[in-house]
């Protein structure tokens, strides 16, 4: 792209000059040659995003446990898609997949973490007299917030190996919370909680990584068409999809799939949680 339009309809040229200095602002598409890996992505979010990366060019590294269809489906997707089986709680697991995109690959450029839990249970059901089990709660903390930040801290040692480009780009981490890190509902304390510590190391950890030329973005998805509600009545799927200002309906995971690629592709949006989810603000 040569030019762009400004608020007064006039073409600018994109090599605009800042203190006396020329800018280059082109961006960064996903192209042929970029290296993924994503976690859960065998199903919903994260299956959408190596479907989409792949057709874009991209290769891709698929990680999911080793009883998911990820296998079948890295087959599908052809070349350009390798299956890594593993835990993301694992470091050995994670340390294994990230061989895997360096052998098959050469590199790693970015990561998108979607591996996820979630349950639904009360701190304390006076009705029923019942607790939350302290077991259930670590465990969506452990595979939700533990594992994204195993995911992260191992893939950034790889990606610092890669050579920067004209910009000190190195590579991205993009992690998946929710809007209910922000607006957690009735028997979301476990799911709430691992999804705010998400947004909550975002920022540092983009500090941590500036140096190195790795950026690290979270997107907050609202209500998604993903397996775990694709199993409700159809029904109950509208009445959801209502209760979200506009579009007023699910949201596909192509968009966030699609807002994945958009942030590879801009440099500058760095340390930054982006909520997609059609200005919904979840009620208790």
């Amino acid at each position: 792209m040569a030019a762009e339009v400004d608020g007064a309809g006039r073409d600018v040229d994109v090599h605009q000059v800042v203190d006396g200095a020329a800018l280059d602002v082109a961006l960064h598409p996903v192209r042929q040659g970029l290296v993924a890996l994503v976690t859960g992505g065998a199903s919903g979010l994260g299956r959408a995003t190596v479907e989409r990366l792949v057709e874009q060019g991209a290769r891709v590294v698929l990680l999911d446990l080793p009883t998911s269809p990820g296998g079948q489906l890295a087959k599908e997707l052809g070349e350009r898609c390798a299956f890594a089986p593993a835990d993301v709680t694992s470091a050995e697991d994670v340390g294994a997949a990230l061989t895997l995109a360096q052998k098959e690959f050469g590199r790693l450029d970015l990561t998108v973490n979607c591996a996820g839990v979630g349950i639904a249970v009360k701190t304390y059901n006076s009705k029923k007299d019942k607790v939350h089990e302290l077991e259930d709660f670590q465990r969506v903390i452990n595979v939700n917030l533990v594992g994204t930040f195993n995911v992260t801290r191992l893939s950034a040692r790889l990606m610092s190996q890669n050579k920067p480009d004209a910009d000190g780009h190195r590579g991205l981490v993009v992690n998946t919370a929710s809007v209910a890190a922000f607006e957690g509902q009735v028997g979301q304390a476990a799911y709430s909680a691992s999804k705010g510590g998400i947004v909550g190391m975002t920022l540092p950890i983009a500090r941590d990584l500036a140096p190195l030329g790795i950026r690290v973005v979270t997107i907050a998805p609202g209500l998604f068409s993903t397996p775990l509600l694709a199993g409700l009545p159809e029904k109950v799927r509208n009445f959801l999809g209502q209760q979200v200002p506009f579009p007023s309906r699910l949201g596909h995971p192509a968009e966030y799939a699609h807002l994945v690629q958009a942030l590879a592709e801009n440099p500058m949006v760095n340390g930054e949680v982006v909520r997609l989810d059609g200005a919904l603000r979840m009620q208790p």
